[in-house]
């Protein structure tokens, strides 16, 4: 796994790391210590960082051009928002810094760590887009809707981070990381405000049709085994994600995400069938398919076929 560490005491030093990390900025403090201790993991386009700073650091930054997830583990971040007031980040919460295209700035103390991806995801996992042409999905706002929503996504990037991060074999996996960080992107959405419009509109109840379900079927099992989302879907079919939502609801009583998970289950348990229990496990197939975590896979699994996948892959 590809990792980044940095650790210094050197505040023209930390200025130059943290420019070329993030954003480029300019810091300072008024403590004569000042030791920056910065690690990042990556998953596939997704960065995972831990940084501690036992000095109050000032900063003023260029925009970032990626969303920024912080969880404040001690300490604080006060953030300066454009046009708004400062917010104080404190432990326990998870917040999203500035829109990534505007520049930022604030102070902090403490350790807190973050997770960053190109807001280009949201695009791409939106079950709807924005009620005007032209715009992409964005956050509307910093702090999440709800108490529950926050521990959720909360919830998420532990798992993320504890489980997912530390298995060097799903880390390898191009699908794993995709999935993951898709699963990220639709959770932020899910927990913050967005411009995204939800109800489908008569256009798209229209294009409900058994057609379009085939053509969007026939896409997602011919391309199962690459990294496809919803818009992905959605093009393919010539019509609206929110169109397509509504479509795999009325007719198959799913999500189009959720009918991707069985046909991926399904290549799964063509596989586990065909393979030498001697020359491959059932981790390895299900991280193969894009499935996170093998004992949900597993309960899936028995859902589907009435038995566990290690007993598939032993009889085969």
């Amino acid at each position: 796994m590809q990792t980044l560490d940095f650790d210094s005491t050197d505040l023209g030093e930390s200025e130059e790391f943290l420019g070329k990390a993030y954003a480029r900025m300019r810091i300072g403090t008024d403590s004569e210590v000042s030791r920056t201790r910065v690690t990042r993991r990556w998953l596939g386009s997704v960065n995972f960082d831990d940084l501690d700073f036992n000095y109050q650091l000032s900063y003023d930054a260029a925009p970032l051009n990626r969303i920024c997830l912080v969880r404040v583990q001690t300490g604080y971040m006060i953030e300066d928002f454009y046009g708004e007031p400062s917010d104080v980040f404190a432990p326990g919460e998870v917040n999203v810094l500035s829109p990534p295209e505007l520049p930022y700035s604030g102070r902090t103390r403490g350790n807190y760590d973050l997770a960053m991806f190109d807001p280009i995801l949201f695009d791409k996992v939106a079950a709807s887009m924005p009620s005007n042409p032209g715009q992409t999905v964005r956050l509307t706002g910093h702090r999440p809707v709800s108490a529950a929503a926050a521990n959720q996504l909360s919830e998420l990037i532990d798992y993320l981070r504890n489980n997912v991060l530390t298995n060097l074999q799903a880390c390898g996996s191009e699908l794993i990381a995709a999935t993951a960080a898709s699963h990220l992107a639709a959770s932020v959405l899910a927990a913050f405000p967005n411009n995204a419009s939800t109800d489908p509109t008569a256009v798209d109840r229209h294009d409900s049709t058994p057609t379009l379900l085939r053509r969007a079927t026939t896409f997602v099992d011919e391309n199962a085994h690459t990294d496809i989302a919803l818009a992905d879907i959605a093009v393919a079919a010539c019509v609206t994600p929110r169109a397509l939502q509504y479509m795999f609801r009325r007719h198959l009583d799913c999500t189009p995400m959720q009918y991707v998970r069985r046909v991926r289950l399904h290549h799964a348990h063509r596989e586990l069938v065909a393979s030498d229990p001697t020359h491959t496990t059932v981790t390895a197939v299900a991280n193969r398919w894009g499935f996170l975590h093998t004992g949900r896979f597993a309960v899936m699994y028995r859902r589907a076929y009435g038995r566990s996948p290690h007993e598939t892959l032993q009889s085969g």
